[in-house]
């Protein structure tokens, strides 16, 4: 039952231990819960893989920690004993899943370690791109026979990995989450969550009528689509804070304001999904090169507990989570500046909107069937999403305090975007983690920070630098008008910093690369009037690049004469062009 799951060639991990941790306390009956038509939809899809990653002092006692991890374990799955058993047919039945649990049953607990020429801590809890072969082998392979859950322990030089693969037919990340927060608790000895509820009578479906529609749809394990795997497979998480996401609040407030439209409802959430579709959109190869025929979508969970009829408890343990499709033109959503943005956020509100609505009758649950069909046969493309910042898995200490990093590992082959809540002390910002390719990623990576400069901006005249581009935005440059007086322009490069010049003849430019300190503040300052009041120099692009972090080229033209730069006086001629 369990899926095939695809194998990168793993670095060095040697496997130190295997237990099966059954429940703790009297013994279970053996016993079964039907799946619903929420859960059946999940039956051939590939399991949700997280990572959370640990520091630990040097001289903890990592011994007695995995002993504590098996106990405190052992007494989480006495609650939540159905994770112990496995999905089956039920005997005597063509197509009716169940979740069974026999006596003895119990979840496979791994421990392993990292050697010493593998990757350190640090290596692998960043937020930089980082190989997925590295980090991909931290979280288990669920065992065959329709086992749900499997977790494994990595030691590393510097901390711990907790790598945890559950099957989405057996519960939403809603449900494992609070497993894992009854786990924390049982962990540290504090108060646990409530325990959950396992009745499946509370997911109303008269007759199994959307049951028997949804095992039907049931798409085949060769019909699931997955990312094909590569060695340069890259994963990297992006945070927004609190701070970025309330100004791209306000640039999307500000666009509609232009247009005379309503705003959308930007809520968190909402501004974090438009913001990294319309990244995502801009960063791939064809962006802005179609005629605006062609639609692409995004696709999200949205938990339906509280809306349905009656409503479902928050503890239900399963799935009860709907999909929020919805469509934009490819050209407008990677359009430049705020315009992209205001599209994007506009479609994500409109899908919220409409998946809150559709547990109202059994034809607007079919209908998700159809709207996923839409979206295959437009073959554009669907980036989807995993996880969500309520499941506060930056909450999970287990017993020696909490993660330092968690990364949803499995969007690495299933191509979704994966949402957490973000780490800082303030709260209220979102981290994004996403895999692609190394080429990919350098787009996504300058898309995501050309975004963020956009709001990041530290005047109103800034934005409209931005906003007034002439061309499309694109990972390779921003085309801005002349430079005008008032735009305060070169405030983009306050936040980026330190100066280098080099100096290219053949394309007759000079490019100002831009590296990761803020000492070009006071240099910008002190000479920008200077340079506005000459006429003649324009400020031809704003390119952003990835070499080695984020830098920035800043391709400057003074009468087609790049000479002249240095006599204008913005910087001392380097000693590598002193001859020129």
């Amino acid at each position: 039952m369990a899926p095939a799951q695809q194998h990168l060639p793993p670095p060095i991990l040697s496997v130190l231990d295997t237990t099966l941790v059954r429940p703790s306390g009297a013994a279970l009956p053996e016993s079964s819960l039907p799946l619903t038509f929420f859960d059946v939809l999940w039956l051939t899809s590939p399991p949700v893989e997280r990572v959370f990653f640990y520091r630990l002092a040097a001289d903890a006692d990592v011994a007695t920690i995995l002993s504590n991890l098996k106990a405190s374990l052992s007494q989480a799955l006495h609650a939540y004993y159905p994770l112990a058993g496995h999905l089956r047919l039920k005997h005597g039945t063509a197509d009716r899943y169940e979740l069974h649990y026999h006596p003895g049953d119990g979840v496979t607990f791994t421990v392993a370690e990292y050697s010493n020429e593998g990757a350190d801590f640090d290596e692998l809890a960043t937020d930089e791109p980082k190989k997925v072969a590295k980090i991909a082998p931290l979280a288990p392979t669920l065992p065959e026979g329709g086992v749900v859950l499997a977790l494994q322990a990595t030691v590393l030089r510097g901390g711990l990995a907790i790598g945890m693969a559950v099957h989405h037919a057996a519960c939403d990340g809603a449900s494992s989450t609070r497993f894992l927060h009854a786990w924390s608790a049982a962990s540290t000895a504090a108060n646990g969550p409530p325990p959950p509820v396992t009745d499946r009578a509370l997911v109303h479906d008269p007759r199994s009528r959307l049951y028997d529609f949804f095992v039907k749809a049931m798409p085949t394990d060769d019909q699931m689509e997955r990312v094909k795997l590569s060695d340069d497979q890259l994963f990297a998480t992006f945070t927004l804070s609190k701070e970025d996401i309330q100004r791209v609040k306000d640039v999307v407030a500000a666009e509609a304001a232009r247009r005379g439209a309503a705003p959308p409802r930007c809520s968190s959430l909402v501004v974090t999904f438009g913001f990294i579709w319309s990244c995502y959109q801009r960063a791939k190869d064809n962006a802005g090169s179609n005629s605006g025929e062609r639609r692409t979508y995004l696709c999200f969970p949205v938990d339906h507990r509280s809306r349905m009829k009656p409503p479902v408890p928050d503890e239900y343990l399963g799935n009860c989570v709907g999909a929020a499709m919805h469509a934009a033109p490819e050209d407008q959503l990677a359009a430049a500046g705020a315009d992209g943005l205001f599209v994007a956020c506009t479609v994500v509100a409109a899908a919220i909107e409409e998946a809150v609505g559709s547990v109202r009758s059994p034809e607007t649950i079919e209908s998700w069937i159809e709207r996923f069909k839409e979206a295959a046969v437009a073959g554009t493309g669907m980036l989807t999403v995993a996880g969500s910042p309520r499941f506060r898995v930056y909450e999970v200490d287990l017993g020696f305090g909490r993660p330092a990093k968690v990364d949803i590992v499995s969007v690495a082959r299933t191509g979704a975007m994966a949402v957490a809540e973000g780490r800082s002390s303030g709260g209220g910002g979102m981290e994004v983690g996403i895999s692609l390719r190394a080429a990919g990623m350098q787009r996504h990576v300058v898309a995501l920070h050309v975004g963020v400069a956009l709001v990041r901006c530290y005047s109103k005249n800034l934005v409209r630098l931005f906003l007034e581009a002439d061309d499309v935005l694109k990972p390779l440059g921003i085309m801005a008008d002349t430079v005008r007086p008032e735009y305060n322009d070169l405030e983009v490069l306050f936040h980026i910093g330190q100066v280098h010049a080099c100096f290219s003849s053949s394309s007759s430019q000079l490019a100002l690369v831009v590296g990761s300190n803020s000492s070009f503040l006071a240099m910008a300052s002190r000479r920008r009037r200077g340079l506005l009041e000459q006429p003649e120099v324009v400020l031809v692009r704003l390119q952003f690049l990835l070499a080695l972090g984020l830098v920035v080229d800043l391709v400057v033209a003074y009468n087609g004469e790049p000479a002249a730069v240095w006599q204008c006086g913005l910087l001392e001629k380097p000693a590598a062009v002193a001859g020129s």
